[in-house]
């Protein structure tokens, strides 16, 4: 681990009231924040068959993401998959990811009670990730905030907020691939979450997460506000600050 990233080390509750002020004005699409243990004795509602189980259905939206042993590097293969799909998938390097797993699965969806210092109507969904020692989506950026929760196993982050790796800018990205990867990337910091750790990163900041031990990864996903709304958040934040409990 290294280079400078703020944390802090807290356990999220509606009594966080302190704190939730302190985050909106100070890091909320600023800059990034690593709360460990913030979700303290974190059992996940889904195990890795569940996920595999979920990716199967074809209501579900979900993606396999292979950085070596695949037709290229870092395939991209869309579901809904089968038992096979899963055999066949090598042992180490591989990402599986189920989009909007609130929607299917309500003990995940509890998990936004825990946000309610952002309004939920800028929540996009919660995304769960699987992957295996070395497993990756490679280093990216995106333009909405996400808190990243390790709900089991564990993952390295690193982290660069360097304007170039804007995901808007196509010339930062490698060329001919189906996933949007940076290329050149370098970490200005680098962690190790464990389960109930969360990383907060704001829109636009390059990470790239790596698999140290194969587990699971919660992504809670937040709309960024286009102009015409950012005097609604700015209201909705200001209530929110300094509404009497």
């Amino acid at each position: 681990e290294f280079g400078d990233l703020d944390e802090v080390n807290l356990e999220l509750s509606s009594e966080s009231l302190d704190f939730f002020d302190h985050f909106l004005e100070h890091y909320w699409q600023k800059r990034p924040l690593l709360i460990r243990q913030a979700i303290p004795d974190f059992s996940s509602p889904v195990e890795a068959d569940d996920l595999a189980g979920l990716a199967c259905d074809s209501e579900v939206s979900s993606r396999i993401i292979l950085e070596k042993d695949g037709s290229e590097p870092w395939e991209l293969r869309h579901g809904p998959f089968d038992e096979e799909d899963f055999f066949a998938l090598p042992e180490t390097h591989w990402s599986l990811l189920v989009e909007g797993a609130d929607r299917f699965v309500p003990p995940i969806a509890e998990l936004l009670d825990l946000f309610t210092f952002i309004p939920r109507w800028r929540c996009d969904d919660i995304m769960v990730s699987y992957s295996p020692e070395g497993g990756s989506v490679g280093p990216h950026s995106d333009n909405y905030d996400v808190f990243l929760l390790q709900a089991n196993g564990a993952k390295s982050w690193a982290v660069n907020a360097a304007a170039h790796f804007h995901p808007d800018d196509f010339d930062a990205h490698e060329e001919g691939l189906e996933v949007r990867i940076l290329k050149d990337f370098s970490a200005e910091a680098q962690r190790v979450l464990q389960p109930g750790d969360v990383l907060y990163l704001p829109p636009r900041v390059a990470h790239h997460g790596v698999t140290l031990q194969e587990g699971m990864t919660y992504s809670v996903g937040f709309l960024a506000p286009k102009h015409q709304d950012r005097y609604q958040m700015s209201r909705w934040f200001g209530a929110h600050m300094t509404m009497p409990q």
